[in-house]
């Protein structure tokens, strides 16, 4: 019968655990010497060697030939524990055994000499699931056990055990195990078993791992079960249904370039092959990760990358991004990754994510904004500032008007004057020429703002989305997005505070107006309206002054 890969190379001796030297020399020590504690806590990750050595431990107790600390394994007693048959040793869950009765009979039996070996065991594995009944039932045992009791508790989420229980026992953390000591296991347990696993599919499933042994294990069974010959990181991509290091630092790529559709046409591609949308996100956000710590740290932070990517791919992704881009994405990413348990759509939500990586501009909230200005300005200190192509201008219809420019400030009510001569366009073009600075409303907002209520600031908007300004001349027209904004914002303070931060600014004295908008462009369609009719029948208005 075929056995795990995981279950058939579980360490038997102390010295076979990979990565927890510390704990192993540390209970090796206290069997050599007999200063044994009759209570241990194992704390870690899962998969780090938490069980695995709990059970060796109750096989060094027990042992009668141990060797340096290590239990023989060939003895009677050594054996009937790794049978599972020996009736001293018992190994508890205690995510199904949590209840207050059940603690109850497991003391009750603790009482009782060891039958079969010299110490009863029990090891209870995620203790942290126990009820606090349990916990209370079980605390008295734990403080003064018999002298043939041994208790060895292993859990993974150790903030949930009570300080009563934690103050009686031998704590030992599991560090996760690095990704150079998983990699070289699984290259042991592939020649043992006959698998052809290169160094590069070897360090994407130790990356995967995560730092647990157990993981790495499943992940080289599940594909060693799906490769004939060789098994390369790309076959390891294949079968696991993830991206790849390529793909992420292409995706990447193309948001840096703000190429949103061609990140979308990647992101097509891995859904129609079947890549796991969870896990793309997953990998694109480790690899912002990444990013940010060689930006932040760019040489002790080499040692301290996932290896999502490689270190020359790193290194040349991270100059196209400013720390203020990469802690955006990284949020953008978060998002969508916590968002996937209650989602209806993932590859909408994952789209969605997509294409605000791309264009910062989607988002309008302070993130956003700051991700913006922190490209800017690191453009502008490297020297590497490209300006966007001006686009193509195009001729609008004589009787077309732009709504999206504001309209002047000055007088809108005045009638057309018929035997006027029409304006040419040129003449209109210089009558209302544009003065206003580069950067002036968020100059003036900015100086604004402390000054005002609370209630008004919040229309001082710098991104000019609910307000603008504009200067021409001595005049300052205050643009308001509509009717409510303009019935807000058009008050004695308002104007007499624009009026002096305005004058302090262009050093000169001005008059503040405030406009509406919309009703502004209405009037201006309807003044064309009328002064086009006037053009076209100045004879019949003629004839009716005679």
């Amino acid at each position: 019968m075929y056995q795990a890969l995981y279950r058939k190379y579980r360490p038997q001796t102390f010295d076979d655990v990979v990565g927890q030297g510390a704990v192993t020399q540390t209970l090796k020590t206290q069997l050599l010497s007999g200063h044994m504690s009759h209570a241990y806590l194992f704390t870690g990750s899962r998969g780090t060697g938490k069980t695995s050595c709990a059970k060796i431990l109750s096989k060094a107790v027990n042992c009668l030939n141990p060797h340096n600390g290590n239990p023989c394994n060939v003895c009677e007693a050594c054996k009937a524990i790794d049978a599972g048959t020996c009736m001293d040793v018992l190994e508890i869950d205690a995510a199904s055994n949590n209840g207050v009765d059940n603690v109850r009979d497991l003391r009750d039996d603790a009482v009782y000499a060891p039958s079969q070996v010299k110490k009863r065991v029990y090891i209870i594995d995620e203790v942290h699931m126990l009820s606090i009944s349990a916990f209370n039932a079980l605390l008295k045992i734990i403080e003064e056990p018999p002298e043939h009791l041994l208790f060895i508790l292993a859990t993974t989420e150790l903030h949930k055990v009570p300080a009563t229980i934690l103050s009686r026992c031998q704590r030992f953390s599991f560090r996760r195990i690095t990704p150079e000591d998983i990699a070289a296991r699984l290259q042991y347990v592939s020649y043992q078993e006959g698998i052809e696993l290169d160094d590069g599919a070897a360090r994407v499933l130790a990356r995967l791992a995560d730092g647990g042994m157990r993981d790495g294990l499943s992940l080289l069974d599940q594909c060693a079960s799906a490769t004939v010959g060789e098994l390369s990181a790309q076959r390891v991509y294949e079968c696991l249904g993830i991206a790849g290091e390529q793909t992420c630092g292409q995706m990447l790529a193309f948001a840096a370039d703000k190429n949103t559709r061609g990140a979308l046409e990647l992101f097509n591609r891995l859904y129609a092959d079947g890549k796991d949308v969870a896990a793309l996100i997953d990998e694109l956000a480790s690899l912002c990760r990444d990013l940010m710590i060689l930006k932040t740290a760019p040489e002790a932070g080499i040692s301290m990358l996932s290896g999502v990517a490689s270190d020359a791919d790193a290194k040349s992704l991270v100059k196209r991004f400013s720390p203020g881009e990469l802690v955006r994405m990284i949020g953008l990413l978060q998002t969508c990754a916590a968002g996937f348990t209650r989602s209806s759509s993932r590859r909408l939500d994952a789209e969605l994510c997509i294409m605000n990586l791309c264009d910062p501009g989607l988002q309008m909230d302070v993130q956003a904004l700051n991700a913006r200005i922190s490209k800017l300005e690191e453009q502008l200190r490297t020297g590497n500032f490209v300006a966007p192509a001006a686009a193509p201008k195009q001729e609008k219809p004589a009787d077309t008007v732009d709504d999206e420019a504001p309209p002047p400030p000055g007088d809108y009510d005045c009638p057309p004057d018929p035997d006027a001569p029409a304006p040419q366009p040129e003449q209109k073009q210089t009558a209302q020429k544009d003065d206003t600075p580069i950067g002036f409303w968020v100059d003036l907002a900015n100086s604004m703002r402390p000054e005002l209520q609370p209630a008004l600031r919040a229309f001082l908007d710098p991104t000019g989305r609910i307000m603008n300004a504009i200067v021409r001349g001595d005049r300052v027209g205050l643009i308001c997005a509509d009717e409510f904004v303009t019935n807000m914002v058009d008050k004695p303070e308002v104007r007499e505070l624009a009026t002096r931060k305005a004058s302090a600014m262009l050093g000169r004295s001005v008059t503040v107006k405030v406009v509406n908008r919309k009703a502004e462009r209405s009037k201006s369609k309807q003044m064309e309206q009328l002064m086009a009719f006037g053009r076209e029948h100045s004879d019949i208005i003629k004839i009716k002054n005679n």
